[in-house]
């Protein structure tokens, strides 16, 4: 494993890397959209906006020490069909949590925390998890260490941006939640075909496609915040 690092960690610049990078940082947007809803989700537990933001900011770095580790033992981690197994485990576990609780009136039925420290974590474990399938996909388009950490460097930073819009946009459609959990659950069965058969994986515009018409889902219904409020005006004009 450790000559593996070592080879990694080779500097070549071509003429061909600044393309490479802009085809990472691309597929690492494309590919974070599911990712940043559900972090965004799980950060909506803490329910005050400040820690939300600081639970996104200190676990997104635990999470992008993560990720470099796994990509530097990447060929090492794929040798062993009970990580992917641990991380479908752990993104289903989440769906399954999500859907078995009972609707609250902000909509929001995911994890609570009582502290900061107990979200970060979760944050940092989720994106792991994520990371599990992605990881795969960036080593395929470079052997580039240098490319493929820059990539996924600019990718932590939208993904934090994405979370950020994604927070606010939880409160503003009704279904976005439902449907950020739904393709978290693509991902989890995504990485549970690959431990029983690699052949039974669809192909990633499949996963893109679908995500796609989820979150487009998603989007579809505005969450009815301004009626309620309305409401006495109206009863005081008509008197």
């Amino acid at each position: 494993m450790l000559d593996h690092i070592f080879d990694y960690l080779h500097f070549h610049f071509t003429i061909e890397a600044p393309i490479v990078l802009l085809i990472l940082v691309f597929l690492e947007a494309v590919l974070s959209a599911d990712n940043a809803i559900a972090l965004a989700a799980i950060a909506q537990g803490l329910e005050d906006k400040t820690l939300e933001r600081q639970a996104l900011n200190i676990g997104l770095v635990f999470a992008y020490v993560l990720r470099i580790t796994l990509l530097l033992t990447a060929t090492w981690v794929q040798k062993f069909w009970q990580f992917e197994l641990l991380g479908a485990a752990y993104l289903l576990w989440l769906v399954f949590q999500h859907f078995s609780q009972e609707e609250e009136e902000n909509h929001h039925h995911g994890p609570r925390f009582n502290s900061l420290w107990q979200a970060i974590p979760v944050i940092a474990f989720t994106d792991l998890a994520f990371s599990l399938d992605s990881v795969t996909t960036a080593i395929a388009v470079s052997q580039e260490w240098w490319l493929v950490i820059t990539g996924t460097t600019i990718g932590i930073v939208a993904l934090r941006f994405m979370a950020g819009l994604f927070i606010r946009w939880l409160d503003e459609y009704e279904n976005l939640e439902d449907a950020g959990y739904i393709t978290v659950a693509f991902v989890g069965l995504r990485l549970l075909l690959k431990v029983i058969n690699d052949d039974l994986v669809p192909p990633q515009w499949i996963m893109v496609s679908a995500i796609a018409i989820i979150l487009g889902w998603g989007f579809s219904k505005r969450t009815l915040i301004k009626s309620v409020a309305e409401e006495p005006e109206k009863s005081e004009v008509s008197k």
